[in-house]
Order: C-alpha cells, then structure tokens, then sequence
C-alpha cells in the first residue's frame, strides 16, 4: 500500500481513524493483497486516498468514471461503491488494466463488494482502451477518472481522459510526487521524468482547472472547463 508522503506514522493513523470505517471489503482487498504480492502491495492507493475518491465521485455526481490501472481493484471498488450508493444499477464504471492477473484479482472483490454489475473490465494497453472508447462516441461522457498506470503513459492518456470527460468532469491522476524523487534533479529515469511532465502538461493546458495535491504520493487534479 503507497503511504502519504512526509506523514509520520502516528499521524498517519489519526488519519486513518478520523475517516469513516473501511468497507470490509476493501479492508480484505488491501490485506490480502499484502500478503499475496509482497513489495507489489505499494502499488495499491491507501484508505484515505480511497475516501477521497468516494468524495469526489460524490462531488461530481458520479454515475460514468473511468479508472486507467486497476491493480487488484481497491480504487475501483471503492468509487464504485459510492456510485451504485448514488445511481443503482445506473452507475458504470470502466476498469482498464494491461494485466489478466491483476484483473481477476480484482474481480474478486468486485464480486464481493456487489458491484461486479457496473464495473466493465477491459484488458489491454490503455491507449488502445482509451482509443476504443472515443471511437465509441463516449467523448464528454465521463464524470470522474482516475489514473494510476505507467507513469510515462500519463502525458499521452491526458488528451484523451479529457476529451472522455464532460465538462466539470474531473481526472486524478495518482504517484505525480513518486516519493519527493521529481523534485530531484539527479533522478532522470522513465517513471520521475514521465511524472513531471505531466505536471507540466496540465499546467499548461488551458482545457483544465488544476490543483496538484500532496495527497497520497501525490495526487494531480483536473477539472474539465
């Protein structure tokens, strides 16, 4: 599980117990995805990033979100949650991951949380998802997105998150601090230059309201205008 950057453990736990009570259901996806997959677990949002996304679905009215790198489900199942909560059966929300593996798992929890139903897995590069779906006719169709993927596939999945969101939708976009290291200049791997260069391009992009967080590892936010 990521750790909010720069949190001492002790605060870090008063978080944790001033938000309301865990799903059981998320509580076993984040246990158990810790013991199954080891140092893989950091790649799963934590539960106060997960009642921040229940916040902003409920912000946005939420019933079309879209979520780039499921892992084993924790973020989707908890938006999904607020969601069907909110839309019933109406609410969708559409799960790309690149990893078969990473998907099934995630389906478990789907399942147990009862929100299997809205939830449309979609398995493969997410370019090619995210492509499909604008062929689709779903430009300005979405509320909410998440992304939490390839940080060097961020800069080219924002023109097309944004176009996917309707006007007032709005993006996160998880890891964009990847523990202090791009405010490093020494570090100049994939991951640290792909992050920065998202930072740059919503900055820039005059389609966005943004506000980047220290949420989490950080945590990017756009809105669409």
């Amino acid at each position: 599980m990521s750790r909010s950057i720069g949190l001492t453990p002790e605060i870090e736990s008063y978080v944790r117990a001033a938000n309301r009570d865990e799903h059981p259901v998320l509580k076993r996806c984040r246990e158990e995805t810790a013991r199954d997959l080891g140092a893989q677990m950091n790649m799963q949002i934590s539960p106060e990033q997960g009642a921040f996304l229940q916040l902003l679905a409920s912000l946005t009215q939420a019933r079309d979100a879209l979520e780039i790198g499921v892992f084993t489900g924790y973020s989707a199942v908890a938006t999904a949650l607020r969601m069907k909560q909110r839309h019933g059966d109406e609410a969708r929300l559409i799960a790309c991951d690149i990893s078969e593996d990473f998907m099934g798992r995630a389906a478990v929890y789907f399942e147990a949380a009862g929100v299997r139903d809205i939830i449309e897995p979609r398995v493969g590069p997410a370019l090619a998802s995210l492509d499909q779906l604008l062929e689709e006719g779903e430009a300005d169709g979405f509320d909410l997105a998440f992304v939490d993927a390839d940080k060097p596939g961020y800069v080219a999945y924002h023109d097309r998150v944004v176009a996917l969101l309707r006007p007032g939708g709005v993006v996160a976009y998880d890891n964009v601090l990847w523990s202090g290291d791009v405010a490093n200049p020494a570090k100049t791997d994939a991951d640290t230059a792909g992050l920065r260069a998202i930072a740059e391009m919503a900055k820039a992009d005059d389609r966005v309201d943004v506000a980047f967080t220290t949420i989490g590892d950080g945590l990017l936010l756009c809105a669409k205008r």
